[in-house]
C-alpha cells in the first residue's frame, strides 16, 4: 500500500521527466508505470507517439493521453466480451478527463497552446529543441503536473491512501 506522500512523489517525478526532455504522455505514464508492471523504458516507448497532441498533430494533449493509458492499465478490461469492465473503464476515463478539461480549459493540445484549430507545428513531425525558451513559452510542464495530479487523486480515492 502506498502512502499519499509516495503518490505525490510520482507527480513530482512526472514533471521531472518532462523537464528532462520526455514528451508529456511519456512523463505522466512513466511516473506511474511501475505500479502496473511496466519498466521505465517500456513505458516511455509505449507513450512516445502521443507527444505533441499525438505525433505532434496537436490533437488530444499528450498529458491527457497519459491519463487514458494509466486508467487502462489500472482498470481496463482484458476480455473482449466484458462490456461491464469496458464501461467501467470508460466511466473513469470520462470522469478524469472532465477534471482535466475543467482545470485546463481544453483537452486539445492546439487549444492549450493557443494555436488556431488543429494547426500543425512548423515542420510538423520535427520535435522542438528543448531550450530554456521552450520551457518558458509553453504551459506543458503545468499540464503534465495537472494530469499526474489528477491520476494521483484517482489512486488516492480508489485505494483510500493516507500518509
Amino acid at each position: 500500500m502506498m502512502t499519499e506522500q509516495e503518490v505525490e512523489q510520482r507527480v513530482e517525478h512526472a514533471v521531472e521527466n518532462f523537464m528532462a526532455g520526455y514528451g508529456c504522455c511519456q512523463s505522466v505514464v512513466a511516473a506511474f508505470a511501475d505500479l502496473y508492471g511496466l519498466d521505465d523504458v517500456l513505458a516511455k516507448k509505449i507513450a512516445a507517439g502521443f507527444g505533441g497532441g499525438v505525433g505532434r498533430l496537436r490533437m488530444m494533449c499528450g498529458a491527457v493521453s497519459g491519463i487514458v493509458m494509466l486508467v487502462g492499465l489500472d482498470c481496463g478490461q482484458t476480455e473482449g466480451s466484458d462490456r461491464e469492465g469496458k464501461s467501467a473503464c470508460y466511466k473513469v476515463v470520462q470522469e478524469l478527463l472532465a477534471k482535466s478539461k475543467e482545470e485546463n480549459g481544453s483537452l486539445i493540445c492546439a487549444e492549450i497552446l493557443g494555436l488556431k484549430g488543429y494547426e500543425k507545428a512548423k515542420d510538423s513531425y520535427v520535435a522542438s529543441a528543448r531550450t530554456a525558451e521552450y520551457y518558458k513559452s509553453r504551459p506543458c510542464a503545468a499540464k503534465v503536473e495537472s494530469a499526474a495530479r489528477i491520476f494521483a487523486g484517482y489512486l488516492k480515492q480508489k485505494y483510500h491512501l493516507t500518509d
